[in-house]
C-alpha cells in the first residue's frame, strides 16, 4: 500500500497540474475582464451601470453559493469530482459570450461561468491545501491564485487586444473554447483525488474543531471572521474594478487597447505578486500583512479620483493589485491554520461565500452611487471601505495567527 506524504516536494507533480488547471480557470473569468461593459453599451446599446454590472452581480452570487456547497459537499463527494463538474458547466460559457443575442444571454453564460469558478476554483485551493500540509500552506496559496489571476491578466490583455484588432465579438472568446476544452479534460485523465491526504493530516492535527462552522467562520471566530469580512470587501473593490474601471476609462478618452493594459495590469500584479506574498505569510505575522494589504488597497482606490494619465491608472492599478496580492493567499493560509482538516474544506467554503458575494455587493453598491452620483464617487465610497476593513482587522484579529 503506497505511503502518502504531505508536502510541496512530495507531492509537486499534483501540485503541478492543479496549478495548470487553475490558471485555466482564471482565464475563463478574463475572458470579460476587458470588453463585456463594451459589448453591453456599443452592441447592446445599455446606458445604466446597474444593468452593465448584472452579469458581474449574477456571477458574484451564484460563485458565492456555490463556493458554499462546493465547502459541504468536498468531502462526500471528493476534490476531483466537483473539479470536474465544475468544468462541465464551464464548457458552454465562450459559445454563448460569442452568439449571444441579448443580453439576457450574456447573464445567463455568467450564471455557468459562476458554477465552473465556484467548483473548480474551490476545488483546486482545498486540494492543494490537503496536498502540502502545515508548512508551506502560504506558498501553495500564492502558486494557487499567481496562477489564476496571471491568466485573468493575460485572458483579458489578449481579448482586449483581439477586440481592437477583429471586433467585439466573436474572435476574443475562441480563446475560451481551449481553456475550458484543456481544463475538463485534465480534470478527469491527470487530476487525483486528495482524500487520503486529508486523512493523514487528521493525525497530526491539534487544531480544536468548530462547533457551528458557518457563523465561526463568518464572525464569531476573532480570527476567521476578520478574514471573512475583509474577503467581502477585497472582491467588493474587485468587482467595481472590474465594471467601472473600463467606464471610467473608456469615459477618459482611452482607446480599447489601453483599456486592455490598464485592467489587465492589476491582476497582473496581483498575480505574480502572489508568488512572493504567498511565502511571505509563511514567514510573517498574517496579521500585519492582511493590514497592510487591504489598507494599500484602500489608499490606491482613493487616489483614482485624481488619477488623469496613463502612467497615473498604470501605476494605481500596479499599487492595487500588489496590494489585493498581500492579502489573497493570507486568506486562505489563515483560514487553513484556524481549522480542522476535517473542517477546513466546510470553513474555506464559507469563507468564500461571503468573500464572492462581495463581487454581487460591489456591482450593485458601486452600479447605484455611479448612476446617482457619478463615477468618482462611487470608486471614493469603495475606498472608504475598504479602508475600514483595514481597521477591522488590526483591532479585532488575534496577532499570533
Amino acid at each position: 500500500m503506497e505511503k502518502v506524504q504531505l508536502g510541496l516536494k512530495e507531492n509537486w507533480q499534483q501540485f503541478t497540474l492543479l496549478v495548470i488547471i487553475n490558471a485555466f480557470v482564471g482565464g475563463m473569468v478574463g475572458l470579460e475582464r476587458s470588453i463585456l461593459p463594451q459589448i453591453a453599451e456599443v452592441e447592446f446599446a445599455i446606458a445604466a451601470k446597474t444593468a452593465i454590472l448584472s452579469f458581474i452581480i449574477v456571477f458574484g452570487i451564484v460563485k458565492a453559493i456555490t463556493n458554499y456547497f462546493a465547502g459541504v459537499f468536498a468531502n462526500k463527494v471528493g476534490r476531483k469530482n466537483l473539479l470536474t463538474i465544475g468544468w462541465l458547466f464551464g464548457l458552454p460559457v465562450p459559445f454563448i459570450l460569442m452568439y449571444a443575442p441579448s443580453w439576457d444571454w450574456i447573464v445567463a453564460a455568467n450564471v455557468l461561468l459562476g458554477i465552473n469558478q465556484g467548483l473548480a476554483w474551490s476545488s483546486t485551493v482545498v486540494m492543494k491545501i490537503d496536498l502540502v500540509g502545515e508548512k508551506n500552506r502560504g506558498f501553495a496559496m500564492g502558486l494557487n491564485e499567481f496562477a489564476g489571476y496571471l491568466a485573468i491578466a493575460a485572458v483579458a490583455f489578449l481579448t482586449g487586444f483581439i477586440a481592437a484588432e477583429f471586433g467585439l465579438r466573436p474572435y476574443p472568446f475562441i480563446l475560451g473554447i481551449a481553456l475550458a476544452i484543456g481544463g475538463l479534460f485534465g480534470s478527469i485523465f491527470l487530476i487525483k483525488d486528495t482524500r487520503k491526504h486529508v486523512a493523514a493530516e487528521n493525525t497530526l492535527s491539534d487544531v480544536p474543531r468548530l462547533s457551528n462552522i458557518f457563523w465561526e467562520t463568518t464572525w464569531k471566530h476573532k480570527n476567521l471572521g476578520s478574514v471573512t469580512q475583509a474577503g467581502l470587501v477585497n472582491n467588493l473593490n474587485d468587482g467595481m474594478a472590474w465594471g467601472i474601471f473600463p467606464i471610467l476609462l473608456a469615459i477618459k478618452g482611452f482607446n480599447l487597447e489601453q483599456i486592455g493594459i490598464v485592467t489587465a495590469i492589476y491582476p497582473a500584479v496581483w498575480g505574480l505578486g502572489q508568488l512572493f506574498t504567498g511565502k511571505m505569510a509563511d514567514m510573517f505575522n498574517k496579521k500585519m500583512l492582511l493590514f497592510l494589504g487591504m489598507l494599500l488597497q484602500g489608499l490606491a482606490l482613493a487616489l483614482f479620483y485624481f488619477a488623469e494619465s496613463m502612467s497615473h491608472y498604470v501605476v494605481l492599478s500596479a499599487l492595487l493589485g500588489w496590494g489585493t496580492a498581500m492579502v489573497y493567499p493570507t486568506f486562505l493560509a489563515t483560514v487553513a491554520d484556524n481549522t480542522h482538516p476535517e473542517d477546513r474544506a466546510n470553513s474555506i467554503g464559507v469563507f468564500r461565500l461571503w468573500r464572492d458575494l462581495g463581487y454581487a455587493i460591489g456591482a450593485i453598491l458601486t452600479g447605484l452611487i455611479a448612476d446617482a452620483l457619478g463615477i468618482e464617487a462611487s470608486i471614493l465610497t469603495i475606498a472608504g471601505l475598504t479602508i475600514v476593513s483595514a481597521l477591522i482587522i488590526a483591532v479585532r484579529m488575534d496577532s499570533g495567527k
